[in-house]
């Protein structure tokens, strides 16, 4: 007898002008699961067959699904699964820090096809734009030479960058960038590039990198607790990425933390930054990933000391979260090295007793995600190939794409 595997997928609609909401279901399920069936998408959204290869059919000449080689599943007639097209589509991410800007570009699986880094000067947007904007066109030129459609199927530019936005802050704030939140981001990326521009916190750029391809792919409910230079949570909530009513949703680094009756932000304590003054490290010397990581390997006594301090404030925050979301999952993922993630990880058990501590858990109430400097830049790649394809409430509104 053949495995059955469960076929994960949000309800499509039947009733009429919904066809935008049901093409977005029918690529979130081929990306969750995999090539799949018309049958099994039918039974999967819960929309007819008809309806399910309608949309197959224009998918297929929109070159974002192709068929595969049939499948034989018991004595009945084989069965053709379709896929996504990898080059159906593809988008471009820019991450936005205190000292350096990434860009790289991916397409509609979340494959990285080209990527760059460069160096932050001082004096804030002033300065740095043009850098930016360099980057970007860097990585669009090199995607070209790669992919010859690439500039008819790029859905847009994403961009990623500390939160929180819209507050009132000193310019010279190094926690909050505030020359860079004060300056037209979007609109200045916009008018340079000639894209359709989203921006998010780094948080949650990082929460949907895992989303499309990391350890909440699959998930409707997962918190991912961002650990760079900052602290902040992305959140998925009911399968959507949650951002907030002025997209600062998730800025768990500046809870405040009343140790020996002094409040400090929870970041202030438990973020890189906090380790980077601990070891007197130059944030901005770009061998500190490197550098960290190896003290972190081999134990050094004052990486150990930082460890054991933070994982009691970051102990305290999945407890926090546990508690006010239920999430399925907690994600530890970021900017941090892998040999520190994975020291901090295991430092951080037992986990404080919550909601979430319940026996026949399938998915463990902690784990380690993406460690890698690149996971903002990717996620803000993913935000567009989301906004273009990802099934949304306001997708049933329009009439297509």
């Amino acid at each position: 007898m053949n495995d059955v595997r469960p076929i994960r997928a949000k309800s499509g609609t039947n009733h009429e002008g919904t066809s935008a909401h049901n093409r977005r279901v029918i690529i979130d399920a081929l990306r969750v699961n995999g090539a799949l069936s018309r049958a099994d998408l039918a039974r999967a959204t819960r929309l007819t067959k008809q309806t399910v290869s309608n949309i197959i059919d224009e998918l297929e000449r929109d070159g974002l699904v192709s068929s595969q080689e049939a499948v034989r599943k018991g004595r009945g007639q084989p069965s053709t699964p379709y896929g996504l097209v990898p080059e159906g589509a593809f988008a471009i991410g820019l991450q936005i820090d205190r000292y350096t800007t990434r860009a790289l570009a991916v397409d509609l699986v979340g494959n990285v096809l080209t990527r760059a880094e460069a160096n932050l000067p001082a004096g804030g947007p002033a300065k740095g734009v043009k850098v930016i904007l360099d980057l970007v066109e860097t990585v669009r030129r090199d995607l070209s030479g790669l992919a010859k459609q690439s500039e008819r199927r790029l859905v847009g530019l994403g961009a990623a960058m500390p939160g929180p936005f819209g507050l009132e802050t000193a310019g010279d704030d190094p926690w909050m960038m505030g020359a860079w939140q004060s300056f037209p981001l979007l609109e200045t990326l916009a008018t340079g590039t000639g894209l359709n521009v989203g921006l998010q916190n780094d948080a949650a750029a990082c929460a949907t990198a895992e989303r499309m391809i990391g350890a909440a792919h699959g998930l409707d409910h997962a918190v991912c607790l961002y650990l760079g230079y900052g602290i902040g949570a992305g959140l998925i909530l009911g399968g959507e990425l949650y951002s907030g009513g002025n997209g600062n949703a998730g800025e768990i680094g500046m809870a405040l933390l009343s140790p020996s009756g002094n409040a400090t932000p929870l970041e202030h304590r438990a973020a890189l930054s906090s380790l980077y003054e601990h070891l007197e490290i130059d944030p901005a010397d770009p061998t500190v990933y490197d550098t960290v990581n190896n003290l972190a390997a081999k134990d050094d006594p004052r990486v150990r000391s930082w460890i054991e301090a933070a994982a009691t404030d970051l102990r305290w925050s999945v407890h926090l979260i546990e508690t006010i979301f239920d999430p399925q999952t907690v994600i530890l993922c970021g900017g941090a090295p892998e040999a520190l993630a994975s020291r901090l990880l295991a430092a951080m058990q037992p986990l404080l007793p919550s909601i979430a501590d319940r026996r026949g858990r399938s998915i463990p109430r902690l784990q380690l995600g993406m460690t890698d400097p690149w996971v903002v830049a990717l996620g803000a790649a993913a935000e567009p190939i989301s906004r273009a394809f990802d099934p949304r409430f306001s997708a049933i509104l329009k009439d297509s794409l």
